[in-house]
């Protein structure tokens, strides 16, 4: 469940002394067992129902609310345990789901207000958690990120339906955009749309059209140039340094999308997460997060004050840079911005819009953040290695 600003200031019944002393453990047991929300979830509250204290909310960490109980039992709080563990029974096995829109769009919280986190494309797959009263899915997707989808999204699965389905041959949409049209006709009513990426049952060849289905049970066709066997695609998808270069330069001119991962729009991140996916692995979702994963390229040179090309010299296309704030004055390090290296002293990525920088001032398209740079990352080679990167072999797109 989804907690409330009213639910979580509810204090009337057991007093001010005994909700700061609850509010104080809760923060702990939270700093503790979930410090990052985008990994694990825990939302509890204390609440005087009726006269009893009662614990709810929900937690992905049953360590956690064991630990809360035994710091309210030494404190001398006694409550009634309500908390939701996840993924919630009351889903009744459906912990499994496969995204049916072009791009579901998962914010921060279960509503359509709520601050955009990220995008799965048609296809992927997720990890249901718990469903709100608003209709809304906490799901974990497949670069371990939580966030909230509407559940017309996405199609829930036992785990024997979705073992089925991953059995079921597919088809990879490799064209840019595409359509699934009703009938083998361009004039007819289109199904859905699609974006590069998309993954849909394959239901057989029909001359110059692709018979394709849905996870929700949608049918139609689309060009059959515009996809091919999803397991050819995962034998054959490479990230190398030219693949990575020419893929992001795709996204050229599309508009910078707070939370976007698709070729509808990208932020950042979105833009490194995407151009590797579609080569083949599987990148965490911010830049923040990114900038922990795959092995350390030396920049120190530049990140000093030396902003020549011979100061990125250990960079190879395809590394990813991070830029930020710097740890001073006590305060931490704070990662901002992610730019894909191309070689030379060029960057690209999605700032406004995406595009072609260079990192060395008094050059026409020079990035004025460049000075910001604090640390370079590798990907290509670090996949499958406990680094952070995941293969698309890994995810699980096909049994």
């Amino acid at each position: 469940m989804l907690l409330s600003a009213a639910l979580l200031l509810n204090v009337s019944g057991f007093g001010q002394n005994v909700n700061q002393l609850f509010q104080r453990i809760n923060n702990e047991v939270r700093d503790t067992y979930a410090p990052d929300e985008r990994d694990k979830t825990y939302e509890v509250a204390l609440i005087d129902n009726k006269g009893t204290l009662t614990l709810v909310g929900s937690t992905t960490e049953k360590e956690a609310i064991d630990a809360l109980f035994s710091r309210l039992g030494k404190a001398g709080i006694k409550a009634v345990n309500k908390i939701d563990l996840l993924p919630s029974k009351k889903l009744n096995g459906k912990i499994y789901g496969i995204v049916c829109m072009s791009t579901a769009s998962f914010n921060c919280n279960g509503s359509f207000s709520a601050e955009s986190g990220t995008q799965a494309l048609m296809g992927m797959p997720v990890k249901i958690l718990e469903e709100n009263n608003d209709d809304w899915y906490r799901c974990i997707n497949m670069e371990g990120y939580t966030a909230w989808v509407i559940t017309r999204s996405i199609k829930a699965m036992t785990e024997e339906e979705y073992k089925a389905y991953l059995a079921k041959p597919k088809v990879f949409v490799k064209a840019k955009y595409s359509t699934i049209y009703s009938e083998k006709n361009v004039n007819s009513l289109p199904v859905s749309d699609l974006v590069w990426g998309c993954i849909m049952l394959d239901e057989g060849k029909h001359g110059s059209w692709r018979k394709v289905s849905v996870a929700d049970g949608r049918t139609g066709y689309v060009p059959a140039a515009d996809v091919m066997d999803l397991k050819t695609w995962i034998d054959n998808a490479e990230p190398t340094e030219k693949n990575i270069v020419e893929t992001a330069k795709q996204f050229c001119g599309f508009p910078y999308v707070w939370g976007g991962t698709s070729f509808k729009g990208v932020d950042c991140s979105g833009l490194s997460k995407s151009t590797y996916f579609l080569n083949g692995y599987v990148l965490r979702r911010d830049a923040s997060q990114q900038c922990k994963t795959g092995d350390s390229v030396d920049v120190h040179r530049f990140v000093e004050g030396d902003y020549t090309k011979e100061a990125l010299s250990d960079l190879r296309p395809g590394d990813l840079i991070f830029f930020g704030r710097k740890a001073e004055n006590g305060r931490r390090e704070r990662v901002t911005h992610v730019a894909i290296y191309m070689g030379d002293g060029k960057i690209i990525h999605s700032s406004n819009i995406v595009r072609i920088n260079s990192l060395i001032p008094g050059e026409e398209d020079y990035y004025a953040g460049a000075k910001r740079m604090l640390k370079a990352r590798r990907i290509i080679g670090t996949a499958d290695q406990g680094k952070g990167v995941v293969s698309v072999k890994k995810i699980g797109l096909t049994e």
